[in-house]
């Protein structure tokens, strides 16, 4: 039987249709927690660019879901490595085949729009950190006429200062890179033995932003080490230790295959990530072949010191590490076993929690900005011809992991690097 409505009897039922569709289209956008941008390295369009897939993720499964017109081009050939403004509104893309970075804005909705691309200091750069105004970059080579893969030379770290822009949101802009003398890097060279071949293979930047250290290996000498910076006023460089590696190195001299660094993860270094925790205390680093991370605390001086049971087993060429920075855990990224291995932190000592499957060969990690209630991997292999993003609630009591609905979720082929914004920069209300 078909009812009949009476005028007002209408106007009361379009109100009401009315009022619960804005009731949905509320708490959709309230449901969003984060923006995440994978950057894809297959080449694509006619410029050959990678991509930038963006997902929204949900605050109460950790579904993610790509948002409408992603991928974005890259603005560049082959990119490797991600990084935020230290106010969310802006992202750098780095692209080793065109020894550059481009910057986008962020909009409310996720979406990237490219400003500026400027050249990194050095040759083939890998690896991008922003902390506060400026944005340190690791380069493969440093800038010499001489240098290429087949001519390797050392590595090397340039620091570029931040301008934050006007407007809503703010379009900021990369400066010349800070001067180093007559250079416009700092060489990761050791004292007295400028023909080691020193290849860089990760950077991070403490949270005070007092000092910067990159893991390296010297592939002349079959050494591994860590090279300590203390960050003075506009992002110049000191060399710790004067410019020695820090005592002991991250491990101690032994074989490690040589192989120079090449897109999308590196194999064959003994050190292959590097992390620092949210209270400026300690380092943790993870050593692909030996399958472990070894944990430092840090003195005030910048110098480091190995903790107790150091290191920590993990998994299988571990690759990438991500510190919670509100909870006591940390996630390790292991590409050969295609998992996650979890740890607790106590006093930075470590103690292994569990293991969890990704998809196939994960390169990269990252923990939800809003909330550090969500982590998520990107996966080179994933499954057939696409990339793939893995999505995991992590309890925030015990550390473990639970698979967020639906995950893994596709990404494009080949991806290589995550970072993420929160929603409104609030956590969008979410209390978990």
């Amino acid at each position: 039987m078909r009812m009949k409505f009476n005028k007002s009897g209408q106007l009361l039922l379009v109100s009401a249709v009315s009022l619960l569709l804005a009731t949905l289209v509320t708490a959709c956008a309230t449901l969003t927690v984060d923006f995440v941008f994978v950057t894809s390295s297959k080449a694509s369009g006619a410029n050959n660019y990678g991509n930038v897939d963006v997902f929204e993720v949900n605050s109460e499964s950790g579904f993610m879901r790509q948002i409408p017109t992603s991928p974005f081009p890259s603005g560049g050939r082959n990119p490797v490595a991600e990084a935020v403004s230290s106010d969310n509104t802006n992202l750098y893309v780095v692209n080793q085949d065109d020894n550059s970075i481009v910057q986008f804005v962020i909009g409310n909705d996720g979406k990237v729009y490219p400003q500026n691309t400027v050249n990194t200091p050095g040759i083939f750069p890998f690896a991008a950190v922003v902390n506060g105004t400026n944005l340190f970059v690791l380069d493969t080579y440093e800038q010499q006429p001489v240098c290429s893969p087949a001519a390797p030379c050392s590595g090397s770290i340039g620091v570029l200062p931040i301008t934050v822009g006007s407007g809503s949101p703010p379009s900021d802009t990369l400066g010349s890179p800070v001067a180093n003398g007559s250079l416009t890097y700092w060489p990761l060279s050791l004292p007295g033995k400028p023909g080691d071949i020193v290849e860089p293979t990760g950077i991070t930047v403490l949270k005070s932003g007092a000092f910067a250290y990159v893991t390296a290996y010297d592939a002349t000498a079959g050494a591994n080490y860590i090279f300590g910076f203390s960050i003075g006023s506009g992002g110049a460089l000191t060399p710790l230790n004067s410019g020695a590696p820090l005592a002991g190195g991250a491990f101690a001299t032994g074989s490690c295959p040589s192989a120079y660094l090449n897109a999308p993860f590196i194999v064959g270094t003994c050190p292959s990530a590097i992390a620092s925790d949210p209270s400026n205390t300690y380092v943790y680093v993870t050593d692909e072949v030996k399958g472990s991370v070894h944990g430092y605390s840090v003195a005030g001086t910048g110098l480091l010191t190995q903790l107790s049971g150091s290191p920590y087993p993990s998994g299988n060429q571990p690759s990438a590490i991500a510190v919670d920075p509100s909870y006591p855990y940390i996630y390790v990224v292991n590409t050969l076993d295609s998992s996650i291995t979890a740890f607790s932190m106590s006093s930075g000592v470590l103690t292994r929690l569990g293991a969890y499957a990704t998809g196939e060969q994960p390169v990269a990690i990252g923990i939800d900005p809003s909330t550090n209630h969500f982590l998520y991997t990107v996966n080179f292999l994933g499954t057939g011809i696409n990339g793939t993003v893995s999505g995991f609630e992590l309890s925030t009591t015990a550390g473990t992991l639970l698979n967020s609905q639906n995950s893994p979720y596709t990404s494009q082929p080949l991806p290589t690097a995550v970072a993420a914004i929160p929603h409104n920069g609030t956590g969008a209300g979410v209390t978990k």
